[in-house]
């Protein structure tokens, strides 16, 4: 499936025939507002579980890190700090069980969804070139290949998939938005076949530290690249473990011979993660205490809301990590939402996420602990 558009010139200042935004998908958030101004009406106000932005404190560690590197009147460097540098690699390595890395394996980003849209672009992908990705996926995989102007296409088993022309090929375990995890000897079959064929796999981690049915195994684990990186990339994410949304915080772990070129694109590009950013991630990546609270807290949050889900009549599918409970009626999706908005709950729409989820909606744990006790009562009444 080619993402060139097939329509007439729309304007005289695109050569191409097509402008900026005929490349790209409407965006899907906006057909919520009506649904959104329904549940806001309730009279004891919305729950908003439609979008996984952390509503909980900023650890204090972080903040005063944040505060002492207030004073940063020159340009950081797309590189990042040593001490930046040194809190990713020593991350990857204690948490990933990840070996031998070094500097040269490590780049930060101004945030997981700007690599996503970018990556094809910064890769100098085009016509021609393939990207694929899950069938039930993050949304920006395919903006990203739209940008590129390269080709897409979906896949329940990425083995499948003819490698003739795929240059780029994007995992992401724990799944956003079904919660499914990729087992370990998954995930080494696929390395393999993608080495096999030329393929670079990047493979979104953003919620690995969020397992709760299942311990989800990265990329850079030896038991699944054999000791090797090459040909492999992680993405890994502040925003949900660390609630650090806010402050554009991420990074990529993996095969230098990949992350070297990009860094020098990056640096023409100026896509500098800021110097308070970059003191606040390397104290938040030294940290597993704010996580296993974090934890804590969601986990709480996601027994109860499972639990009243459950009791009102939905199934769950998956669900087994993340930030999201993957729930059905076995209805069209938007039934399910307009029911839900009624309720005053907010939920996202399964095929947001790709037709494959026209009946089921994603229910986001990020709320505070009186909004989900909120949700509760409105579903178990």
């Amino acid at each position: 499936m080619s993402a060139v558009s097939d329509r007439p010139p729309v304007t005289r200042h695109h050569p191409s025939g097509e402008s900026p935004r005929d490349r790209l998908p409407v965006f899907p958030w906006d057909k919520l507002a009506p649904y959104k101004a329904t549940a806001a009406a309730h009279r004891d106000g919305i729950v908003d579980l439609s979008v996984g932005t952390p509503v909980d404190p900023v650890p204090a560690l972080i903040q005063k890190a944040l505060i002492d590197a207030a004073d940063s009147p020159g340009y950081p460097t797309v590189w990042g700090t040593p001490e930046l540098r040194d809190a990713i690699t020593g991350w990857v390595e204690r948490r990933l069980g990840a070996r031998g890395v070094t500097h040269r394996h490590v780049l930060p980003i101004v945030g997981s969804k700007e690599l996503v849209a970018w990556l094809p672009t910064q890769l100098g992908l085009g016509p021609g070139d393939r990207v694929a990705y899950p069938r039930l996926a993050y949304p920006t995989y395919e903006v990203g290949a739209r940008l590129a102007r390269a080709g897409y296409e979906v896949y329940d088993d990425p083995t499948d998939l003819d490698p003739e022309g795929l240059k780029l090929l994007w995992l992401n375990s724990p799944s956003n938005p079904t919660g499914k995890v990729l087992a370990k000897d998954e995930l080494t079959r696929i390395v393999a076949w993608a080495r096999e064929h030329g393929v670079l796999v990047f493979s979104d981690e953003c919620y690995l530290e969020l397992g709760w049915e299942a311990d989800p195994v990265s990329v850079l684990h030896p038991d699944v690249n054999g000791g090797s990186y090459e040909g492999i990339v992680s993405v890994h994410s502040l925003s949900k473990r660390s609630n650090l949304a806010g402050y554009r915080a991420a990074f990529l772990a993996g095969d230098p011979a990949v992350l070297a070129p990009l860094l020098e694109i990056r640096k023409h590009g100026g896509m500098m993660t800021p110097a308070t950013t970059q003191a606040a991630a390397a104290a938040a990546l030294g940290d597993d205490t704010h996580v296993r609270e974090q934890r804590e807290r969601y986990a709480a949050r996601r027994t109860a809301l499972r639990e009243a889900l459950l009791a009102h009549g939905f199934r769950i599918e998956h669900s087994e990590a993340s930030l999201y409970l993957w729930a059905t009626r076995d209805e069209s999706c938007w039934s399910t939402v307009a029911h839900l908005a009624e309720l005053g709950i907010l939920v996202a729409p399964g095929d947001f996420y790709g037709e494959a989820g026209e009946k089921f909606v994603r229910v986001a744990l990020t709320a505070t602990d009186e909004r989900v006790a909120a949700a509760v009562r409105r579903l178990t009444a």
